[in-house]
């Protein structure tokens, strides 16, 4: 495969195969047991073919099937630790790589983007892609001021191809689900669609990008590569080295993996405090360490004078007062046990609908579990602890189950909520131990403890007695 199939038929037809193969393999891993096999081997190995053929087939097309890929790919840490070693490896080639655009369709579209006499832009320009992932590719460049540049190119038929992929792969969602405990695959893929007209515009990308780079330019902890030309499906920025996230996650050691973690966090609610953008696809292929050296555990400087380089602004979500006050409100009162302010914060922002009654303090004892990350001084993610919460929430049987059925996801809370579980999934990916509250303190409204009593006044030399 070295080019996006166009043709809708084409890419139905492989999407179409999926469900049908899972059920093929349904029925094989049947027979086997039948045949006396075990049932935890036959079960081991159904997953295993079902994660290489999903994942082969969603890299192949790229386009709306890679976005999904990509997606799902940071919830692999809620999956039971037997059959998480197939997805891991599939998803990770998902965040790093797909197969590349000929050649000469890369230079057909500059041609007719940047105009026939594009080669006068660079000093140099590499034909081999540095990097190739969902809607188009990334070729290695010299700018013509000797700039060393990445230049993003869009796939031709890129929209069309996402347009397609996602609407067929929303047709089988009830089948994927299994394949991600704990998580609705529906509302993922409803969302996406939402967002194909963001992703495949590079002005919008460009404006959001210029905003994070202006931002964080000489930030000690983030870096964001500035736009140097944009164009109709063609983006320029400044090239940005770096560790991918993914070397650090599968080879890092503790300092590094907490380094990353911390800095990750960080930008989650920096950046949006800062910008008033959210930047809305954390899969670990769009961030790099730049640690001053060539990898997790070669000659670079120390963990500590690590920065975390962001690439990807074509999907943000728009916030220009930062995130809603009634997160950081909601989490503080949950951690201060109180109920009934939280219920009513809660009904108010319509999480919970006029229609349903439920308990206060069942709500705090489901949420609880959740929010333990921000009640601790620093917090140990890791997969088992992910495992847990999904299982808890997945699981027919439990308490948490049957209330969070009854609980609603506001829409203009949506890629809120998705962001945050997906940076907390590469969190637990990292393995990571994190100041989480650190961060909410600093940057999100309303979390903050309120001070006792008298010290406001003490601060202003007014407090009563003074």
């Amino acid at each position: 495969m070295s080019d996006l199939p166009r043709k809708a038929v084409t890419r139905t037809a492989k999407l179409a195969a999926l469900p049908l193969g899972f059920a093929g393999r349904a029925t094989w891993g049947l027979g086997k047991r039948i045949g006396g096999y075990s049932a935890d081997l036959v079960g081991h190995e159904l997953q295993q073919r079902t994660a290489e053929q999903l994942f082969k087939v969603l890299g192949e097309l790229k386009g709306g099937a890679m976005k999904f890929g990509q997606a799902l790919s940071v919830f692999e840490s809620a999956l039971p630790e037997d059959i998480a070693g197939p997805y891991r490896a599939a998803l990770t080639k998902l965040q790093e790589a797909a197969p590349p655009m000929p050649t000469a369709t890369v230079h057909a579209v500059l041609a007719e983007r940047l105009g026939e006499d594009w080669r006068d832009l660079f000093e140099e320009f590499d034909d081999k892609p540095a990097a190739a992932a969902s809607i188009g590719q990334v070729h290695r460049a010299v700018w013509h001021d000797g700039r060393e540049v990445a230049v993003k190119v869009q796939y031709p038929g890129a929209g069309e191809a996402l347009v397609s992929d996602l609407a067929q792969l929303g047709r089988f969602a009830r089948l994927l689900g299994p394949l991600i405990p704990g998580m609705d695959i529906k509302p993922l893929i409803a969302e996406l669609r939402e967002r194909v007209t963001e992703e495949l515009d590079y002005a919008l990308e460009a404006e959001a990008q210029r905003a994070y780079a202006a931002e964080f330019a000489d930030d000690p902890d983030v870096f964001v590569p500035d736009v140097v030309h944009q164009g109709d499906q063609v983006l320029v920025t400044e090239w940005m080295g770096g560790v991918p996230l993914s070397e650090v996650i599968s080879d890092g050691g503790e300092e590094e993996r907490d380094r990353a973690g911390q800095l990750l966090a960080r930008f989650l609610f920096a950046g949006t405090a800062r910008t008033g953008l959210l930047h809305a696809d954390p899969h670990p292929g769009n961030f790099r360490l730049l640690t001053g050296g060539s990898g997790p555990s070669g000659n670079e400087g120390p963990a500590s004078a690590w920065r975390l380089g962001v690439m990807d602004f074509g999907t943000v979500d728009r916030l220009p007062d930062g995130l809603p006050p009634t997160i950081g409100t909601a989490l503080r009162m949950t951690l201060d046990g109180e109920a009934d302010e939280v219920y009513g914060l809660l009904r108010d922002e319509g999480f919970v609908k006029d229609s349903i009654e439920l308990d206060p303090a069942a709500v705090l004892d489901y949420l609880l579990p959740i929010i333990e990350p921000a009640r601790a001084e620093s917090f140990d993610f890791d997969r088992g602890w992910m495992r847990d919460q999904a299982t808890r929430i997945a699981d027919p049987r439990s308490p948490a189950h049957q209330l969070g059925k009854q609980l609603n996801l506001p829409p203009s809370y949506l890629l809120i909520h998705r962001v945050t579980l997906s940076t907390i999934g590469v969190l637990c990916q990292l393995g990571a131990t994190v100041r989480m509250r650190d961060e909410l303190e600093q940057w999100v409204p309303g979390f903050a403890p309120s001070p006792p009593a008298g010290v406001d006044a003490a601060l202003d030399g007014t407090e009563v007695g003074a």
